[in-house]
């Protein structure tokens, strides 16, 4: 605790109330338009005949089902063949858990719609996984562990029933670090094994959503689900080069997920594309009544989605916060803020204050939140845990009621300062991460990797929106020299996720070449 500098707020005086649940109400009314916006987005999507390389989203699956190209069902056999393959050898490790008969009933069901043209949403018939932490019927909710829940699921969670009645075909869970402890995606546990980045399969994927970043990647499927408490949808989407979007607490349902961590997990969509997140975003946000911290939520809008430029957008940037990652990645990040400026947007030099403060309040609301939740587990499956997992939930053990308050009033404190700031400013940009994708070590695979300093920069940019509930995108812009993934971060106001998607439609842009990763499946041909 004391070489992570955890003990910090113990010798801070902060009056401010604690804020327990970072969720802030919206008295705005807009007028969504969001099905038209959708479908414009779809329309406008890249359909270009070139051979470059570039990923298959939702929008080239719904026009190969529209026109008779291809049929969901011919796409979930083509899925079953390459899940057969990676079960022979394994090299993604990316779906830990999938039903051949279960793939099939819903491609047939969403095959028969298409051919009557009554598909029932977009998502219809796009091939989807979800993070293990997450029910899914009738597969076992693990939650990347190997002693929970010995009996199949019997229940969906929101967001699964959500997917299941939009025509989603879902072809199984995905691969995560043990119960979301850890930032790389390593898990040595039999049941999962170490998701494998499909840029370079001995990277790390990032955690938590490992296996979900791994599965969209290459090719698997275009949308994947993934939690949110520390970075876990963002970084993954970072290291394996796609797209991340954590929404604002309270903004898609967590009824049916292992509660982690209550107060700073949310779900998020890991996709191919901007306009394929703002898909999903739609279709899975609104309020659910299992789920209180999300009943208040303001109405979703996306007109603003597709403006044709950025004028008059103020974008902040912290550049000594900025800065603090290697090299590479802030050369290739600077580049993509000029090319923002382009579309007429303005920089604005802010000071994030107080982020060392704000490390260490989200790694005690984190860490303590899941050690109370964990608190039978860590006492009678102690031995079957992962080592970094003991070692985690151990260290939780030493904070004090009066850290995880004082954290809380950090919290509160934290949370006044954007509110102040988003009055000069409409979002703020980071790197998506400080480094690329760390390299698996031999060791990693047997007993696990525990490495402090490469999980702080991971995490550096993840942590102030996990602990104040602000939305975050993360979009890929380029490459390192060894063609690892580097991605750029907006954060938006509570409930802006529309101008996240905004900027990120022109971010995406940036990109000149979409770099093709080292195991890709092409499920459409």
């Amino acid at each position: 605790m004391r070489l992570n500098n955890l003990i910090v707020l113990r010798y801070l005086d902060i009056t401010e109330d604690p804020t327990f649940m970072p969720v802030v109400a919206d008295e705005r009314k807009k007028c969504g338009h969001v099905t038209s916006v959708l479908h414009q987005l779809v329309e406008a999507s890249p359909h270009s005949a070139s051979t470059a390389f570039r990923f298959k989203g939702i929008p080239d699956y719904l026009n190969c089902y529209r026109s008779g190209k291809v049929t969901p069902l011919q796409v979930a056999e083509n899925i079953i063949a390459a899940l057969d393959a990676e079960k022979s050898n394994p090299r993604l490790r990316a779906i830990v858990q999938s039903s051949r008969e279960e793939i099939i009933k819903m491609a047939k069901a969403s095959t028969d719609r298409y051919r009557n043209r009554k598909p029932l949403s977009l998502l219809d018939g796009i091939p989807v996984c979800l993070k293990e932490e997450i029910k899914v019927v009738p597969y076992h909710h693990r939650s990347g562990t190997q002693y929970l829940d010995t009996k199949p699921e019997t229940e969906d969670a929101t967001v699964t029933r959500k997917l299941r009645e939009a025509g989603a075909v879902i072809i199984g869970v995905s691969n995560m670090h043990e119960l979301g402890t850890g930032t790389t995606g390593c898990n040595p546990n039999r049941y999962h094994g170490t998701a494998r980045n499909p840029y370079n399969p001995q990277h790390f994927t990032g955690g938590s959503s490992s296996g979900s970043a791994a599965a969209v990647a290459s090719g698997l499927c275009p949308l994947a689900i993934g939690t949110d408490g520390g970075g876990s949808v963002r970084i993954p989407a970072s290291f394996c080069g796609i797209v991340g979007l954590k929404g604002t607490f309270g903004r898609i349902s967590c009824s049916g997920c292992h509660p982690l961590s209550y107060s700073t997990v949310s779900l998020g969509p890991l996709c191919t594309s901007v306009t394929d997140a703002a898909i999903a975003y739609s279709i899975l946000a609104g309020p659910d009544t299992l789920y209180p911290y999300g009943l208040s939520q303001p109405e979703l809008f996306l007109s603003e989605v597709l403006t044709p430029d950025l004028k008059g957008l103020k974008l902040g940037i912290d550049w000594t916060f900025f800065k603090a990652c290697d090299v590479e990645i802030e050369s290739v990040c600077r580049k993509a803020v000029k090319f923002l400026e382009a579309f007429g947007a303005s920089v604005v030099n802010v000071s994030l204050p107080e982020m060392e403060e704000v490390r260490a309040a989200h790694v005690i609301c984190i860490l303590g939140e899941m050690r109370d939740f964990l608190q039978p587990d860590f006492n009678n499956h102690f031995q079957e845990m992962n080592l970094e997992t003991r070692l985690n939930l151990a260290l939780a053990s030493q904070f004090t009621a009066l850290d995880y308050i004082k954290a809380n009033r950090q919290r509160s404190r934290t949370m006044a300062f954007l509110q102040n700031m988003f009055k000069s400013v409409d979002c703020f940009l980071t790197p998506g991460t400080a480094c690329p994708a760390p390299r698996i070590q031999a060791s990693d695979l047997q007993t696990g990797c525990s490495d402090v300093q490469t999980t702080l920069r991971t995490m550096r940019y993840m942590q102030l929106a996990n602990l104040t509930g602000i939305p975050a995108l993360v979009v890929p812009v380029g490459y390192t020299g060894s063609g690892l993934p580097i991605s750029l971060q907006i954060m938006a106001k509570w409930w802006d996720e529309a101008l996240l998607l905004q900027i990120g439609l022109k971010l995406e842009q940036f990109l000149d070449k979409t770099a093709k990763p080292a195991i890709y499946y092409d499920i459409l041909e």
